[in-house]
């Protein structure tokens, strides 16, 4: 069994995405770049298109994980609301209407008895995600992220 999730080792890494896919696209780019140069000024028009080929290839698929991350904040949001709903007082529950989504997203960490009292903390002193997610002393781990 792994070892329990905590704030030192909750990011994860898609080795598929950050090791193989970006570093790939990206070298492309470069490599693309270093051709035209070095044929340069022959077959010009070919190897600026390859480079415009080669950006834009780069720039889909950044975008792609961007567009997944935006997806995943918004369903952490929701699901985080629906949370409030059951574990916070009503005067709490106006509390959270202040909370940026990046607090929420480092709320989203602290356990159920934990997180109404963080929650009135985040929002007196404005604390941040990081700030957060430091703050938190019973753990509850994500595994389900992208």
């Amino acid at each position: 069994m792994s070892e329990p999730q905590n704030y030192k080792n909750h990011t994860r890494f898609d080795p598929f995405w950050h090791f193989f896919i970006a570093p790939f696209f990206l070298l492309n780019f470069l490599f693309s770049i270093a051709m035209t140069i070095h044929r340069w000024p022959t077959h010009r028009i070919l190897f600026c298109w390859w480079d415009v080929i080669a950006l834009m290839l780069l720039l889909a698929v950044g975008s792609a994980r961007t567009q997944t991350l935006r997806v995943q904040d918004r369903l952490i949001r929701l699901e985080e609301q629906l949370r409030y709903q059951r574990l916070l007082s009503p005067e709490d529950l106006t509390r959270t209407q202040s909370l940026t989504l990046r607090q929420i997203i480092g709320l989203r960490f602290a356990s159920d008895d934990e997180s109404p009292s963080l929650l009135r903390y985040a929002v007196e002193k404005n604390l941040t995600e990081k700030q957060i997610k430091q703050a938190v002393a019973n753990w509850r781990a994500d595994h389900c992220r992208a």
